[in-house]
């Protein structure tokens, strides 16, 4: 019961290492989703402002699915492809963000894309098409979509190690378990000798009937191992009395009588043992 309760406990821990891990992989994502939107206001704002207005608003952005954002605004505005690259990259690097990612300039209209990119975090993989072609006034959104594997390996590796921490946890006390289980379930089936409904635990002196502790003295506990031995058999009364007693210095003349008188009394509430007592001779634990 006590290793139950230890594996109980221990996979309660990994759990709540798992709990606490996904937790954290949640709060870690707001995180970054607040991070990408101060970043892609301050990316607007820079972007309104280098083409001379500093009146019109930066509409909130907007979480479109996973690592993807939109960034749209009150007005109509132009704008140079090539500041819209430095200013979002500038305001990306400032905010720490992961710098592999694709931008579109979407349309509102009509959804189409005159203008997008794609940042690699290497100078001759980048894809920056259109350069110095001016966009003209018109109704823009800009939708930012960060690699998801970069993003996750950035802010997700804590989640991966919680988790792994948690499985180690709960495997391996779950391995300590069985295996002391197993050790256990061994140890019990050589520890005991079956007589019938009665198990027999010599080196405990005593005897167990569903769940009911029988005590055994020393000496009732040498004799009970010998007819066991031998059941059905007839043992000698001389060689019962020479292993229990004389093999210690002690010979006792009515001793071992009233020993087997001890053991029936104690064997008595199963009917299929029977200590019988061969006139002459000496006594014969008989199982059916």
């Amino acid at each position: 019961m006590q290793n139950i309760s230890t594996s109980l406990f221990g996979a309660l821990i990994g759990v709540t290492f798992l709990f606490f891990g996904c937790s954290e992989s949640e709060r870690q994502k707001e995180e970054f989703t607040e991070i990408v939107k101060i970043a892609l206001r301050d990316a607007g704002n820079q972007l309104l402002l280098a083409n001379k207005d500093s009146t019109s608003l930066v509409l909130p952005v907007v979480l479109l699915e996973n690592s993807k954002y939109q960034l749209s605004f009150e007005n109509e505005f132009s704008f140079d492809p090539a500041d819209l690259v430095s200013i979002i990259k500038e305001s990306f690097q400032k905010a720490g963000l992961p710098k592999q990612y694709s931008v579109e300039v979407l349309q509102c209209f009509d959804r189409e894309v005159p203008f997008s990119y794609l940042i690699r975090n290497n100078t001759h993989k980048d894809i920056i098409p259109c350069r110095g072609r001016i966009l003209k006034d018109g109704c823009y959104s800009i939708e930012v979509h960060f690699n998801h594997r970069t993003s996750s390996s950035s802010f997700n590796w804590q989640n991966m190690v919680f988790v792994s921490l948690a499985l180690v946890v709960i495997f391996l006390l779950l391995f300590l378990y069985k295996q002391k289980q197993s050790k256990e379930n061994k140890a019990l089936k050589e520890d005991y000798i079956r007589i019938g409904s009665f198990q027999f635990y010599p080196e405990q002196h005593k005897l167990i009937k569903q769940f009911v502790e029988i005590n055994l003295s020393k000496k009732e506990c040498e004799l009970l191992e010998i007819f066991v031995a031998r059941p059905n058999q007839t043992i000698k009364r001389d060689e019962l009395v020479k292993k229990v007693w004389e093999d210690n210095g002690v010979i006792v003349g009515r001793s071992l009588d009233t020993y087997i008188s001890k053991l029936r009394k104690k064997l008595k509430d199963d009917d299929t043992i029977r200590f019988i007592n061969v006139h002459g001779v000496g006594y014969k634990l008989e199982i059916k």
